[in-house]
């Protein structure tokens, strides 16, 4: 009977020891898979984004459909001016002068009007793409950079015989430069001056236009070569947008070069219309996006979207006065949200002439029609019939051609799908479109063309349907199985947790359930591999990338692990079966608070706003609940509550942080004033039972008796030093090799200095504060020096009150508890298991870790940090030490939230691996969320940001482990007294 007794009371026997430190042995090495596996996963994982929301929707192989009618027009003008607003084209000066006479004269007298609707990301790449090739950009494009061209596409110049090009050398290059039967030139980029007035770009470009025009009068080739059919001329014209990032679009200068766009197309014509004389040529006018009142662009707001669409020539309609019946398609949208028929500004003076708004890609198939050209076969505009002179068959014809290339793309997906699938589900609506055809074919014959024509235009939107539905043909599949593999992960961790850091198994372990357990492992493998080679070989025949391979595997070798532990899971239920209800209300009652707690988390990232609700509250409701429980004379609960409230300011600040040194300085005298607190209470408070585990153990042995003055002084000459640096920097231009070394020594030798501390948790805790302080305070130009004071006190708050809860809490520690403790494998001495109650230290620590992520900026936006920040250190242009030391910079605060966190840890003996564990359980929880809030549509910021914040929870599980490494530097040497016999095995 001893024998039992003695893993409590007295020493085990040899044979029970050995079996220990085997199981030991495999737990620690089970958790270093099990870190490999999470790194691994959360790789492969990540890369899926990319497989699901980011295809190319261009497809090769789609032949061109030939117009069936007689082309209106021999040659087609293209004038794109970059950047053009809508609302200030239109709209009169503060003279009541209008800026664009010309075009006000070709709307009012020969051609049409309406405003072209840009589809975000407004920026000058895709919105070109648009006009020229008539589809959106490519969004795999976001991994491959917007300059070059990742994916090759057609246009309206590969279609055409010839076409010559002037304009901006990031423009014009895109679509000429791999041409053969084209002739263009760019200007320098050196031209590009943001100094300047920009508008003489656009008269580079008729200047060129004219030259060659000159030079055919000498060139009988180039004279030939003019006047072919089909010929096209782009002009872009780059004014606008550069004098609208430079200046502002209500500058004078932007609405100035507005007047000399519309000169130049006034010219343009002019120069045309003398030269060819044959009434043969086409015009389009518009712009590719508008521009903010800040000068920017790339979102959706109407002052990018709204750009201006005038065409005239041969072709195109007469203007059309407004009519009541005119007005129709209320319920359709355009690409950026705008609704059909919206009201004409009164101040535009157009009221009385019908306005025909297109989305951007309708201009493509618009100037194919134009000049007789086949549309752009990966184009998916909607031919704007309004605009267009023909006769009845011409615009049957017209709308017929549109249809059928639209119609192509969408057969050309579906007979490549169809080709590697084993399984192939057919777009159900357009099964029978050979008859749909048939129908069209027999009503032109008949000559009811206004039957036909709504049937080619339903059997368009139908083959627009079907390449939608071809595009995203593999998301169910691909995010069922990203789905299933992060559950699979998460149980799979919790398992783990539950197997290894809590009582459970002390409960059901039984010698009896290993031979069973054995035999139920070799189906469940047996099962799993079969699963496995199944998987893998219906992806291969599919032909499916090799990636798809690694999702399902990953996914299925996670949940055979899960049904591994059958015996495990199912003892669990009986467990939690027989509990009391009370229990199981807990239980629920805590995994919602959780994910509501998570839940928040995620929506911070997008309003920084929700970290100020959270800290009052939980300021007000912790120091409420301490207030009953401990006397206020502690000063405890005021203390948490000012902490919390103070640190709620912080993300109410502007993400973009203004220069402001005083204010850096006085933080780093605050950061004195804390520190002289803290070592004050760490000498004194030792009588209060509730700054007890806080304390020192030895302080007559400190190694370094001047190290706290050292810190201290090390504040203070960093302080110093960023007035002196900076205000030297301003006036000569150059950083002082004397203040240079000084600023890398402080901030080098005072991060050092935390590892000679004392071991005491608030000793520790404060000089590791005071040593980062120098170089963060360095790396600081405005509030954000501040913010770690704000933090650090938070932090000493959390801190305070997990110690007053375990003078609230002692005792509850049952008897099977603390047998559970000892027959526990994997724990260390003084640490105790995992209960549900713990939860709220992971939680609490996920707060933390993502304020200080949004604390001192927006670290999902890289663009949101000021590079000054570093200009204390390095001056000469150096992009990688620059971004080293910004994300140093940006680490500190994290750096301060672990070492805290390991400190709570040793103090309340939660073993650390075990919350990191949970920590993890967390992040993935807000990973999934985030793995369905990816972007592949919108500006390139909301795209950036939403791949951004998957990346950064995907990529938490070696973050966090990266940054415990760092800090348990600091924190292995960290002593917690024991505040209650009970929590510690010694004293047992």
């Amino acid at each position: 009977m001893r024998g039992n007794s003695d893993g409590i009371l007295g020493g085990r026997n040899g044979s029970e020891t050995r079996r220990i430190k085997v199981r030991q042995k495999w737990l620690k090495g089970r958790e270093k898979w099990l870190v490999v596996l999470g790194l691994v996963l959360h790789a492969v994982y990540m890369l899926s984004i990319f497989d699901i929301y980011f295809k190319t929707p261009i497809v090769h192989g789609t032949e061109p459909v030939i117009p069936r009618f007689i082309p209106p027009a021999k040659r087609l003008v293209l004038l794109v001016a970059d950047g053009l607003r809508a609302d200030k084209f239109f709209e009169p000066d503060s003279d009541g002068n209008y800026r664009a006479p010309f075009l006000r004269s070709v709307i009012k007298e020969r051609g049409r009007w309406g405003v072209s609707h840009a589809r975000p990301p407004t920026e000058s790449r895709p919105g070109h793409v648009a006009i020229i090739a008539g589809f959106y950009e490519d969004p795999s494009a976001v991994t491959k950079g917007w300059k070059a061209n990742p994916v090759e596409f057609d246009s309206v110049f590969n279609r055409s015989h010839h076409t010559i090009a002037y304009g901006s050398p990031d423009i014009v290059p895109i679509f000429c430069g791999a041409l053969p039967h084209s002739t263009w030139k760019s200007y320098p980029h050196e031209y590009e001056d943001f100094a300047t007035d920009a508008s003489f770009l656009d008269e580079w470009s008729f200047d060129q236009l004219a030259s060659i025009l000159n030079r055919s009068k000498e060139d009988p080739k180039l004279k030939q070569l003019l006047q072919q059919e089909k010929l096209v001329i782009f002009l872009h014209l780059l004014g606008c947008d550069s004098n609208g990032h430079a200046h502002r679009p209500y500058s004078s200068i932007y609405l100035n070069n507005v007047k000399v766009v519309d000169h130049i197309a006034e010219r343009v014509y002019n120069l045309l219309q003398s030269y060819f004389k044959d009434n043969l040529t086409a015009y389009v006018f518009t712009a590719d996006h508008g521009m903010s009142d800040k000068g920017s662009h790339g979102d959706g707001h109407p002052t990018n979207t709204d750009t201006p669409l005038v065409a005239w020539g041969a072709g195109v309609r007469h203007p059309v006065p407004v009519t009541t019946s005119d007005h129709s398609n209320h319920a359709v949208r355009f690409v950026d949200e705008h609704m059909h028929d919206m009201p004409t500004p009164s101040e535009w003076g157009l009221d009385g002439i019908e306005r025909l708004d297109v989305n951007q890609a309708d201009i493509a198939p618009l100037m194919s029609t134009l000049i007789g050209l086949p549309c752009p076969v990966n184009s998916v505009g909607n031919l704007p019939l309004g605009y267009l002179n023909l006769d009845k068959v011409g615009e049957v014809e017209a709308v017929l051609a549109n249809t059928r290339q639209i119609l192509e793309q969408f057969l050309r997906k579906s007979q490549l799908k169809q080709s590697k699938s084993l399984y192939f589900k057919p777009f159900k609506p357009l099964a029978n479109y050979p008859l749909v055809l048939d129908e069209i074919e027999h009503l032109i014959t008949v000559r009811d063309y206004e039957s036909a024509i709504r049937l080619s235009e339903h059997l368009r939107s139908l083959a627009l349907d079907g390449l939608h539905y071809f595009q995203t043909y593999d998301w169910l599949m691909l995010m069922a199985i990203i789905t299933l593999g992060y559950i699979g992960w998460m149980i799979y961790i919790l398992l783990h947790v539950l197997q290894s850091y809590t009582t459970l198994p002390g409960k059901f372990s039984g010698k009896e359930q290993v031979v069973n357990l054995r035999k139920h492992n070799r189906k469940v493998y047996f099962a799993g591999c079969f699963l496995l080679c199944l998987g893998c070989t219906l992806l291969l025949l599919e032909h499916s990338p090799l990636l798809y391979h690694a999702y399902a595997a990953m996914t299925i070798f996670l949940w055979t692990q899960i049904f591994s532990e059958y015996q495990f899971i199912r003892a669990l239920w009986s467990d939690i079966s027989r509990r009391e209800p009370h229990y199981f209300v807990k239980l629920v009652a805590a995994c919602i608070i959780s994910v509501l707690i998570l839940e928040i988390l995620v929506n911070s990232f997008t309003d920084r706003k929700l970290y100020t609700w959270c800290f009052l509250i939980v300021g007000m409701v912790a120091a409420a609940y301490l207030i009953r429980l401990i006397p206020w004379k502690s000063a405890v609960p005021f203390f948490i509550w000012l902490a919390c409230w103070f640190l709620s300011i912080f993300t109410l600040m502007p993400a973009q942080i203004p220069d402001n040194t005083r204010l850096v300085v006085a933080s780093g005298i605050i950061i004195m004033i804390i520190g002289g607190v803290g070592r004050y209470l760490d000498l004194h408070a030792g009588r209060s039972k509730y700054w007890l585990s806080l304390l020192a153990h030895d302080k007559d042995k400190t190694r370094f008796p001047m190290l706290f003055q050292l810190q201290m002084f090390l504040v203070g000459l960093a302080s110093v030093m960023v007035p002196l640096s900076t205000s030297h920097r301003t006036e000569k231009q150059e950083l002082l090799a004397l203040h240079q070394i000084i600023n890398w020594s402080i901030a080098g030798f005072s991060m050092a200095l935390p590892l000679f501390s004392p071991t005491g948790v608030l000793s520790r805790l404060t000089s590791i504060y005071l040593g980062f302080a120098p170089a963060f305070l360095l790396l600081s130009i405005g509030y954000e020096a501040l913010f770690y004071s704000a933090l650090a006190l938070a932090l000493a708050a959390w801190i305070l009150f997990e110690n007053a809860y375990i003078y609230i809490s002692r005792g509850n520690i049952s008897s099977t508890s603390t047998k559970a403790m000892e027959d526990n494998n994997i724990l260390k001495q003084d640490e105790r298991c995992l209960q549900l109650s713990d939860m709220r230290i992971a939680l609490t620590f996920m707060v933390f870790f993502n304020i200080a992520f949004f604390g001192t900026g927006n670290f999902a936006s890289i663009a949101s940090f000021e590079i000054s920040s570093v200009y204390r250190f390095i001056t000469v242009f150096s992009p990688f030490l620059m971004a080293a030391l910004l994300i140093f910079k940006l680490l500190i605060p994290f750096m301060l939230v672990i070492c805290v966190f390991s400190s709570i840890t040793k103090l309340i003996r939660l073993p650390l691996l075990g919350c990191y564990f949970l920590v993890i359980l967390c992040s993935d929880v807000m990973t999934i969320h985030f793995f369905f809030l990816v972007r592949n549509t919108g500006s390139w910021m909301e795209i950036g940001n939403s791949i951004s914040h998957f990346g950064i929870m995907s990529a938490q599980v070696v973050f966090v482990l990266m940054l415990f490494a760092v800090t348990n530097v600091y924190t292995k040497d960290i002593e917690a007294r024991s505040s209650s016999p009970q929590l510690s095995r010694k004293t047992m």
